[in-house]
């Protein structure tokens, strides 16, 4: 019986075409892009664009991702963490966010912020993240 490997969390610069479609599932499973969006340049843009991507891989399947955006100065955001739902609650989100803060740190980023989902302060308050009060978030509607 061959044994299962452990999970691995790489920081992406350049990704394995495999990976890429892997990626675009995470984004769908985590109802952020359609179904219908399957665009691997994207990807590749949203990867070189970061401040640093983080993969969690596991037997060579990407099952977990988080990034951040940066200045790369003073200012940063955490953003687009998500695992796999098969690989949720054992803890590979906490690591996803602990190692992009950790790079966030030794990148000298003093200001790390993200906007989080609803019902999501108990995962993130035990990594020292607090609602900003007299904040709210905001999008950009489409006025097309």
């Amino acid at each position: 019986m061959a044994r299962l490997k452990m999970i691995e969390y790489q920081f992406a610069s350049t990704v394995k075409n495999a990976y890429l479609k892997e990626i675009i599932d995470l984004y769908r499973y985590a109802s952020w892009w359609s179904e219908e969006c399957d665009d691997t340049e994207l990807v590749l843009k949203i990867i070189n664009g970061s401040h640093c991507f983080l993969l969690a891989i596991r037997n060579d399947h990407v099952i977990g991702m988080g990034r951040a955006i940066s200045d790369r100065a003073h200012d940063a955001y955490i953003q687009d963490l998500t695992v796999h739902p098969e690989w949720r609650h054992r803890g590979i989100g906490h690591e996803i966010v602990n190692r992009l803060l950790d790079r966030l740190k030794r990148d000298e980023i003093r200001w790390i912020g993200l906007i989080a989902g609803r019902n999501t302060k108990t995962f993130y308050s035990p990594m020292g993240f607090d609602i900003m009060d007299n904040s709210t978030p905001m999008l950009l509607k489409n006025k097309s």
